[in-house]
C-alpha cells in the first residue's frame, strides 16, 4: 500500500558512537551494509544508521510503487526531489528518494525491492 512509512533512517556524526547509543537506548541490533553504514534491526519499521552527518535529523520514508511516477507528481504538486546519490539505494533495500513538499519540508520516498 503507498502511503505508509516504510523505512527510516538516522544520521549521526559517528557511526559506532550511534550504533552503541541507539542499541543501548532501544535494543536495536545493526547488520553492517556493505557500502557503509547499517541496517537497524527493530521489532517494527526496517531503519537505516549513516555516519558522517552531525547534526542531522531522523526522516521518515514513504512507500511508494513507482519511484519516477512519483517523483513527477512531487514536481506537478509544487515540491521538489533533492539529488542524493547515496539515497538511491540498492537491489536488496529498493530505490530511495528525498524530496521536499511545497512549503520545504524534507520527507523522502521509498519504492520496495521487487524480489
Amino acid at each position: 500500500m503507498a502511503g505508509e512509512p516504510s523505512w527510516f533512517e538516522v544520521g549521526v556524526g559517528d557511526i559506532e558512537r550511534g550504533r552503541a547509543f541507539y542499541g543501548a537506548l532501544f535494543g536495536w541490533t545493526f547488520a553492517t551494509h556493505p557500502e557503509g553504514g547499517s541496517v537497524i534491526g527493530t521489532p517494527g519499521l526496517p531503519g537505516g544508521l549513516h555516519g558522517g552527518d552531525p547534526g542531522a535529523t531522523s526522516m521518515v520514508f514513504y512507500a511508494i510503487d513507482d519511484m519516477d511516477a512519483a517523483l513527477t507528481k512531487v514536481a506537478e504538486l509544487g515540491g521538489a526531489h533533492i539529488p542524493i546519490p547515496e539515497a538511491d539505494g540498492d537491489a536488496a533495500l529498493g530505490r530511495f528518494a528525498i524530496c521536499r513538499d511545497d512549503q520545504g519540508s524534507v520527507f523522502g520516498l521509498h519504492q520496495r525491492p521487487t524480489a
